[in-house]
């Protein structure tokens, strides 16, 4: 910054000083100014050498330049681009400070100006043109100061947009996160429920059959725990190692089906068409629809089997989800159930449709957008 602000002293110094000699040689100042000499560029000199600073002491650097300015006119000097920096002073604290403070340090500014504009030039013979024009060297300097607080507006509004995007996308990720636990434990709960009554239904007639459903029960809450930590890990520190496992897609489904078979409900997974590379987001999406679909069939169709069709089309990814059981007459979304699929649904631009199917039981249908690559 320092640099920076030392590169734009460079040039606007050379045009202060010889600025100053330009002016020293106008012949219409009225009163005459007095010839320069050194001091006179040692008050130039000192505004020069505030300017690298005024990014990092603003109000100081304003300060040495209003001083040495006031010095510089008070001393009847021609007035100049001296009165330069103390335009870069004033935009720089009021692109630096909220109004409160940058307003009152503008009034100290025209203040500290306007005394030795009046002590040396003032004739009260034109006292009237003579405050006109007072009024109007004190009112210049709100144009930098205008400027500059524009510019910290319109930096506070921009860092403000920054911060509520990165608050939206932190609220959308723990949404997805809780719909993703929602989904997780839901459908290891429902299918060690139905394992465990399979379980206590055979435990005296075959135990052998119990301890197998023991063991899937075993198998089925240990892959529900394996995904919930992998989709919690986004929660975790960075440097405790933990690394997310691989969103689930498509290329899981099969293992999704077998867990469900083993739970108790026969389903057969049909995929037509070909499969191109599709937007994980996409497929993570239809992972899940078929996951809460299967979830609901376990809790609520009773005995039934179940269909998932997976068919890929030129520009649209379709997944359907039917079973024979008891379905509901009508379709509801008081649960989150089916609300949290059709807003998954929604997030990738497709729709959802969830009600009684054709030939009984229960339908759930989605149409994905992609673009095959």
């Amino acid at each position: 910054m320092l640099l920076a602000d030392g590169a734009l002293a460079v040039p606007l110094g050379l045009i202060m000083v010889v600025g100053t000699f330009g002016a020293a040689m106008n012949p219409n100042q009225v009163p005459a100014p007095r010839p320069l000499d050194a001091l006179t560029f040692v008050f130039v000199g000192l505004a020069i050498a505030a300017l690298p600073a005024r990014r990092v002491l603003p109000l100081s650097a304003l300060a040495v330049i209003v001083a040495a300015t006031s010095a510089y006119i008070a001393l009847r000097y021609p007035f100049g681009p001296i009165l330069f920096a103390v335009a870069v002073g004033v935009y720089t604290v009021a692109s630096r400070y909220p109004v409160r403070r940058s307003l009152p340090a503008w009034a100290l500014t025209a203040v500290a100006l306007a005394v030795p504009v009046t002590a040396v030039q003032f004739e009260w013979q034109r006292w009237l043109v003579e405050l006109s024009l007072l009024g109007v060297f004190t009112t210049a300097f709100l144009a930098p100061w205008a400027v500059g607080t524009a510019v910290r507006l319109r930096r506070e509004s921009v860092q403000a947009a920054r911060t509520e995007r990165a608050r939206d996308r932190a609220y959308q990720e723990r949404l997805r996160t809780a719909q993703d636990v929602h989904d997780i434990v839901g459908h290891g709960l429902a299918a060690i429920s139905m394992q465990a009554g399979v379980a206590l239904h055979v435990l005296d007639r075959s135990p052998e059959r119990a301890r197998e459903m023991l063991a899937s029960i075993k198998a089925t809450s240990q892959d529900a725990l394996d995904e919930l930590r992998a989709t919690l890990a986004v929660f975790r520190a960075p440097a405790d190692g933990a690394e997310r496992a691989p969103t689930p897609g498509l290329d899981q489904l099969d293992g999704l089906v077998n867990r469900t078979i083993e739970a108790g409900l026969p389903v057969e997974l049909v995929r037509t068409g070909e499969q191109g590379h599709l937007p994980a987001s996409v497929e993570m999406t239809a992972y899940r629809i078929v996951q809460e679909s299967l979830t609901n069939v376990l809790r609520h169709a009773g005995p039934a089997t179940a269909t998932v069709r997976v068919e890929h089309a030129a520009a649209e990814l379709l997944v359907e989800v039917t079973d024979t059981g008891d379905g509901p007459a009508e379709t509801t979304d008081a649960g989150q159930g089916i609300t949290g699929m059709r807003a998954r649904a929604a997030a990738v631009g497709g729709t959802l449709e969830a009600g009684p199917g054709r030939d009984g039981g229960f339908a759930v249908r989605a149409r994905l957008p992609v673009e095959l690559r």
